[in-house]
């Protein structure tokens, strides 16, 4: 007890040599707020007590300053966060002006679409502060499909008028076996056939991009920004049957086969996509010029066959682009410009369909026995293979 009693004077006295200097001077003074009331001595202010107070004092003044920058950057909204959560970005809300009237694309679409472009920007958090924006533009798009669909079914009648949510495609990109590993496309589509979006019968489509991902022949439109839009029709990729049927109908001739080179042919359709023959650089024309198309003839295929270049082909599809000033066009004028190429590319879709799903041998008999006079067991040799 002797030696308890010596040291609380030192302790004291040590307290009040530091508790002496110039209140200014403490670092905890220079946060803590000025005393309402009560006047003290700076013993009673330096006293133990006091320290957990000034930390949640600076704790609550840094976090009115969070709040006050939070209500300059959302315009008075608050931010409540929980314990262990943090402010990564600021959700950026969808453009209160410059949108269309359904059936239209507005250029506010093609500029959330052009960001995507941006590597920086087609990553899934900054996607998921614009998800706003994202979700008008997912709407404005839907209601251009509902406008298409009804000028497509009026053009072609086999196409069922079926709800947008049955013919738009997601925009999330399937990374698993692509060494781009950005996880958005860059446009939006929508496909369209006798079966819906997907199934063996030939589609048209809509969109800002072509892709080669569609395996049936339908109508296939997308949109996207930079001169790319894109209407395209036809047989991407068709399955093993399919493709040996198609190629059957061209090695016999067949009336379906010689209705395919009519079209082709046509004035109608050379002018919105070329000559009826690959291009001498190996572009795009006509139905040629796809990346899978073979380079030599096909197995048990002579290479002199005066159809070698179609049967070359893996693909049989045509395609339009548009540029951004006619896919923003007001009212209904790009509606209109579709419409017209969806008419020419109409008998084509129809004819691939034939081509794909009729067997060669119920219509080309007869017209072999014509051509050639000899047996009919020539032409069934040459089906076979």
């Amino acid at each position: 007890m002797p030696a308890t009693r010596k040291v609380v004077p030192r302790k004291r006295a040590q307290l009040s040599n530091e508790d002496s200097e110039p209140e200014s001077l403490h670092s905890d003074a220079l946060d803590d707020l000025p005393p309402k009331k009560r006047t003290r001595s700076s013993n009673s202010k330096s006293s133990s007590p006091s320290k957990p107070k000034s930390k949640r004092r600076k704790r609550k003044a840094k976090e009115d300053d969070v709040k006050d920058e939070d209500e300059d950057e959302d315009d008075g909204s608050e931010v409540d966060l929980k314990e262990g959560q943090q402010v990564v970005g600021r959700v950026v809300q969808a453009p209160k002006t410059g949108w269309v009237p359904p059936g239209q694309v507005s250029q506010n679409t093609l500029d959330f679409l052009a960001r995507l472009k941006d590597p920086a920007c087609n990553d899934r958090e900054w996607f998921k502060l614009h998800e706003p924006v994202y979700r008008r533009v997912e709407k404005e798009f839907k209601d251009f499909i509902e406008a298409f669909t009804d000028m497509l079914t009026d053009v072609d009648s086999q196409i069922p008028p079926l709800p947008p949510k049955d013919v738009i495609h997601r925009i999330y990109r399937d990374v698993r076996f692509s060494n781009d590993k950005t996880p958005y496309k860059k446009g939006l589509s929508a496909s369209f056939s006798r079966s819906g979006r997907k199934g063996i019968f030939a589609f048209s489509s809509k969109s800002d991009k072509l892709t080669g991902y569609m395996r049936a022949v339908c109508s296939h439109r997308m949109i996207k920004p930079g001169d790319e839009s894109v209407i395209a029709a036809g047989a991407w990729c068709p399955a093993k049957n399919e493709l040996a049927t198609l190629r059957n109908h061209l090695l016999r001739s067949t009336p379906a086969a010689k209705t395919l080179h009519t079209i082709l042919a046509s004035e109608a359709f050379t002018t919105h996509f070329g000559p009826p023959h690959p291009h001498p650089q190996g572009d795009r024309q006509s139905v040629f010029g796809h990346e899978d198309e073979l380079k030599v003839a096909p197995k048990g295929v002579d290479k002199n066959h005066k159809d070698i270049a179609l049967l070359k082909c893996r693909s049989l599809a045509v395609s339009c682009r548009f540029t951004d000033a006619q896919v923003v066009a007001s009212g209904s004028e790009f509606i209109d410009t579709l419409r017209g190429v969806a008419n020419v590319m109409t008998p084509f879709v129809h004819c691939l369909n034939d081509l794909m799903t009729l067997p060669a041998d119920d219509n080309s008999d007869e017209e072999n026995e014509d051509e050639t006079g000899g047996p009919e067991e020539d032409g069934s040799e040459d089906g076979d293979e």
